[in-house]
């Protein structure tokens, strides 16, 4: 059995953007604070379009932002 889950920097990179807030994040992406904050704490996984902008809010790469663990147990 594996177990999969996808680290993010988001935290980080709001802090390096001036403090951006959670909610300011989630306005420019287009979903609620709520979901930010489940994608920000690993409680979540974005699609694959959120995830993109998310990047894309901060001109980073989508790797840069999100990674992917997998491991066996």
């Amino acid at each position: 059995m594996a177990e999969c889950t996808i680290k993010n920097q988001i935290r980080t990179l709001r802090f390096m953007a001036g403090e951006m807030t959670q909610k300011e994040l989630a306005e420019r992406v287009g979903v609620t604070r709520q979901t930010i904050m489940a994608i920000e704490a690993a409680k979540y996984s974005p699609s694959l379009e959120v995830a993109f902008k998310i990047a894309q809010v901060f001109g980073e790469p989508l790797e840069s932002v999100f990674q992917y663990q997998h491991r066996e147990l």
